[in-house]
């Protein structure tokens, strides 16, 4: 079953940023561009490499209105601890959600039960706190920071321009396609 247009259920839990433990709910995510970004767990080989692409994007992410939210099943207390040992993941400004209770993973159904870890799963949440895209990565598969960023970047427009869609490996700038109705159909 898609995932798309599903509405974020409501979530309370902890998380590490900027060298803090904060609560985060789903009143933090509406009215802004979010990513969730889960992965297996903390103290891992191709996790850190993930994490670090996207703390080297951040503040173009905040450009576009967007807040990233890295999550794994660790508690709060192993990101912090994760923070504090590795050059990599001391760099990340964005918040850490922790699910050790897994209903995060459970809601957005990456939860590996007989693991008790998340796949490695992106996903786009718009303002009104609706999945519109999302990717579902095999774990010793790592991600690209560059290309999740172009899909914020079209899942805003298309946000923005109904009536327009964007073509494979669209940017901004470049041009978009108007589907007539005749066409509509064969999308």
């Amino acid at each position: 079953m898609s995932m798309i247009n599903k509405k974020v259920s409501d979530f309370n839990v902890m998380a590490y940023h900027e060298n803090s433990f904060k609560s985060f709910s789903k009143d933090d995510i509406l009215g802004k561009w979010s990513v969730f970004f889960f992965y297996p767990a903390d103290f891992t080989f191709v996790c850190p490499t993930e994490l670090e692409d996207l703390a080297n994007k951040y503040d173009e992410f905040k450009s576009l209105g967007c807040e990233i939210y890295s999550v794994s099943t660790d508690t709060h207390f192993v990101h912090k601890a994760w923070h504090d040992a590795s050059e990599r993941i001391s760099k990340i400004r964005y918040p850490m959600l922790a699910d050790p209770t897994h209903a995060l993973s459970m809601d957005f159904d990456v939860l590996i039960e007989t693991d008790g870890m998340a796949e490695r799963g992106t996903f786009i949440i718009n303002p009104e706190g609706k999945i519109v895209g999302y990717e579902i990565t095999a774990g010793n598969v790592g991600r690209n920071a560059d290309e999740l960023l172009r899909k914020v970047q079209a899942c805003q427009f298309v946000h923005e321009h109904g009536d327009q869609v964007c073509p494979a490996k669209w940017t901004p700038g470049a041009d978009t396609l108007k589907p007539s109705l005749d066409l509509v159909g064969q999308l």
